[in-house]
């Protein structure tokens, strides 16, 4: 269980991340030997543990597997359940029209933006279709600039699918966002620009650049083998990532995973 207290209402922002669920068209069906939905549901229940309460949950991409409406509307049922905001952006195996059109409540969405007390979040889209790879076209910088100048006042936390710094994964950090220099530059800007988070890598990552910390976070499902140089994977258990936000721009932040390791998972191939 986590190690942080409990985030008093008046301090501090309480967020759930969670990323790379790659739920399937059948939920009983399995990914590299794993039943990514079962995985998903248990990383939930973790997180939830104790009556622990969030703010806001934080999906950052690669939702799917299949990315098709069946998938969609498993996650959206579960997290209908939770009664809970959250935030859905999309990742390199996901299909952005059709999460928009499935999230699309007042609770569970895309939007782009949400500003909760001392801060802003803002959410980016790094997807490049029929690639691996991540890019953020002028449109999302822009916006993303747009932001910033209009709450200057406000700290940002900014989620994107794809990751801006390297890895030491060689095959991973040839998908990261290829104008991560020009993102960058942006934040910089802005001294208030706190936190950049991501999914994609599959483990943990918490870096600084700048004034700027950068936090990748595990899979709901299989791991990654860190400072690889070829596809490999990892038998480390799933994760979630609590992130809290508080009002004087302090971050505090863990990685809180599933007891145990993975058992069944198909370490001897060559992708997915």
């Amino acid at each position: 269980m986590t190690n942080l207290p409990a985030c008093p209402p008046s301090d501090c922002l309480s967020i759930l991340q969670i990323t790379d669920l790659h739920i399937l068209a059948r939920q009983d069906a399995t990914l590299l030997g794993l039943n990514t939905a079962y995985y998903f549901d248990a990383v939930l229940a973790l997180a939830f543990a104790g009556h622990r309460s969030f703010d806001l949950i934080l999906l950052t991409g690669d939702l799917a597997q299949d990315p098709v409406i069946e998938s969609y509307r498993y996650i959206l049922d579960k997290l209908t359940a939770l009664d809970i905001p959250c935030l859905c952006l999309p990742g390199n195996h996901d299909d952005d029209a059709l999460m928009q059109q499935v999230f699309n409540t007042r609770l569970i969405n895309c939007r782009k933006h949400l500003v909760l007390n001392a801060w802003q979040i803002i959410i980016l889209n790094s997807q490049v279709p029929g690639s691996d790879g991540g890019r953020l076209a002028a449109a999302e910088l822009a916006y993303l600039e747009d932001c910033l100048q209009a709450d200057p006042d406000k700290y940002a936390l900014i989620a994107v699918h794809h990751h801006c710094l390297k890895t030491d994964s060689l095959w991973m950090d040839t998908m990261m966002i290829e104008n991560s220099d020009e993102f960058l530059a942006v934040i910089s800007k802005y001294p208030r620009a706190k936190l950049v988070v991501n999914g994609h890598i599959h483990q943990e990552m918490d870096k600084t650049t700048g004034a700027v910390r950068i936090l990748g976070t595990p899979s709901t499902c299989f791991q990654f083998k860190p400072g690889s140089r070829e596809f490999s994977l990892d038998d480390t258990s799933p994760a979630y990532r609590l992130i809290q936000l508080h009002a004087d721009g302090h971050i505090a932040t863990e990685i809180i995973r599933l007891p145990g390791r993975l058992l069944g998972l198909q370490t001897d191939t060559e992708g997915y």
